[in-house]
């Protein structure tokens, strides 16, 4: 399994922020981690690093629930542009409504959908699956 440069978590809960920076930090998997608090401030910030040729991340773990976009605005403005690396999403939500895991699969991006809270063992294996 190879190493994880940049993953990005997009959370407004600053306990969920927390506990999930030290998981992706001790799993040994990832080198950097960027954190956004809604969809709104994602997007914004990495669609600039796309049209600046930065780097983007190879990971993103979205909450759904959030003040300003929620995670399915961030989905459905994100989805739209047309970014030529594999980016590997993951629904982190505190939701376990059938609806959300439903129309979450509707997005080819999301390659899973998990409901908080995240264990190390979790992102563990969400991390040396990524390679399949």
């Amino acid at each position: 399994m190879s190493k994880i440069n940049l993953a990005c978590l997009i959370e407004d809960d600053p306990v969920h922020i927390y506990l999930s920076k030290r998981y992706l930090q001790s799993s040994g998997y990832i080198d950097n981690i960027q954190i956004y608090n809604n969809g709104k401030e994602a997007y914004d910030g990495l669609k600039l690093d796309w049209e600046s040729k930065k780097t983007l991340p190879e990971i993103i773990l979205l909450d759904l629930t959030m003040p300003v976009w929620d995670g399915w605005k961030f989905l459905d403005e994100f989805t739209k542009l047309p970014i030529e690396k594999q980016i590997t999403i993951y629904i982190l939500t505190s939701s376990i409504n059938e609806a959300d895991r439903q129309k979450a699969s509707d997005y080819n991006a999301v390659k899973n959908y998990l409901v908080k809270p995240m264990t190390m063992q979790t992102l563990v294996e969400l991390i040396e699956r990524m390679e399949d």
